[in-house]
């Protein structure tokens, strides 16, 4: 089926079901700078609700240079694999349904016979897979640094030293490190530390994959491009709709060699989607634009931010590896109250923390829509009712 019988049959309709949406968000005309003018704090991109993308994914597919995909290989496919190829210095990348499977298909590649594989204990290839990688590939996933972003490279060489050394030798085969680290809000690791780490594990012939999910949010917070953090690594994998509004996907590059015929595997994991393109059609015309409104939007958030602090009744902090999350907490009303007297003006704030009763409140281009004074305004505002 086409591109335009799938349109007219409904198929547009019904692939939009499947996407994520923001709870209670208004829907929206398909120009970003038409009302209403939403601003989601849930989100790393622009939380596009399903008639928000529908409308975004019909005028995309309606141009002229537009080529749908064939199982996941060709048309708009090839152009994203080959588009981020080029953006995280890699020779060759392929797309990949999800991102636990692309951290599966690398960690799974890369290790080969040496089936014993580090990785972070607050990763979300440990945590958040379900065993996948030891019960659909037997590899032993051996987890460093609970509590921690950062792996710090005498752990991995205590760890490489004990498996080479062990009665039985079982050598590792892979380092896995994610940055920034979900599970720690986002934390991401330092750079000069994974240099380290990077450096000892090529001396002694172990591969190195980057979760980097979250990639291309790290510059503005470590001062390192894209390419740096990419070339620590021999693969890594990028999400396709956390900053870049597809639906769902990912992108897993490397070399030629490990790249070549990787689609099969894919395959074999069930992962080769007949027809990708209604996942990923939007993403090219964010690709480019991230960093920059990414940068703008931090720039929105430190005004409200101080804004806010002025006024006494609110508080904000952020982590000192943190990236893309701001912690906000405000006394003389109930959070919860809060949160729902900013959403009758379409500002969506994630329900507050039972522990400390914070927001953790995500920074991204949704806060172009406003700016601000005027974002101050409307939550001093809501303190009144």
């Amino acid at each position: 089926m086409d591109r335009r019988t799938f349109l007219a049959s409904g198929g547009l309709a019904a692939a939009t079901s499947l996407l994520p949406t923001a709870a209670s968000a208004a829907a929206a005309d398909a120009d970003d700078d038409a009302p209403p003018r939403r601003i989601d704090f849930f989100s790393d991109g622009l939380g596009l609700d399903p008639r928000e993308y529908a409308a975004r994914l019909q005028a995309t597919v309606a141009q002229a240079d537009f080529l749908p995909d064939n199982y996941s290989r060709g048309g708009v496919i090839a152009r994203l694999e080959a588009r981020f190829a080029r953006l995280l210095g890699k020779p060759a990348a392929m797309f990949v349904a999800t991102g636990t499977l692309a951290n599966h298909l690398a960690v799974r590649r890369l290790a080969g016979d040496e089936r014993r594989v580090l990785v972070q204990a607050e990763s979300h290839l440990y945590n958040d897979s379900g065993d996948g990688a030891q019960a659909l590939s037997g590899l032993n996933l051996v987890p460093l640094a609970p509590g921690q972003a950062t792996l710090r490279l005498e752990e991995v060489q205590s760890w490489v030293e004990r498996s080479s050394g062990g009665r039985v030798r079982n050598d590792v085969g892979v380092i896995s490190i994610e940055s920034p680290v979900r599970r720690r809000d986002h934390a991401m690791v330092e750079f000069a530390e994974f240099e380290r780490i990077s450096r000892y594990a090529r001396a002694q012939g172990i591969r190195v994959h980057l979760d980097g999910a979250r990639l291309f949010a790290l510059p503005l917070h470590s001062g390192q491009p894209v390419q740096a953090w990419a070339a620590l690594a021999d693969t890594v994998y990028v999400s396709l709709w956390k900053h870049f509004n597809g639906a769902s996907g990912a992108i897993l590059a490397g070399s030629d060699e490990f790249i070549d015929g990787l689609y099969h595997e894919r395959r074999m994991f069930g992962g080769a989607l007949p027809a990708a393109w209604p996942q990923v059609a939007l993403v090219e015309q964010y690709v480019d634009r991230f960093q920059d409104d990414y940068a703008r939007a931090w720039q929105v958030a430190d005004g409200l931010i101080e804004r806010l602090q002025a006024s006494g009744r609110f508080r904000a902090r952020r982590l000192p590896d943190g990236t893309c999350r701001f912690f906000l907490s405000v006394t003389g009303i109930a959070p919860d109250a809060l949160a729902e007297r900013l959403r009758r003006h379409d500002i969506l704030l994630p329900g507050p923390r039972p522990d400390t009763g914070e927001f953790a409140l995500q920074v991204n281009p949704t806060l172009l829509r406003s700016d601000a004074a005027r974002l101050a305004q409307q939550f001093l505002e809501a303190l009144a009712g």
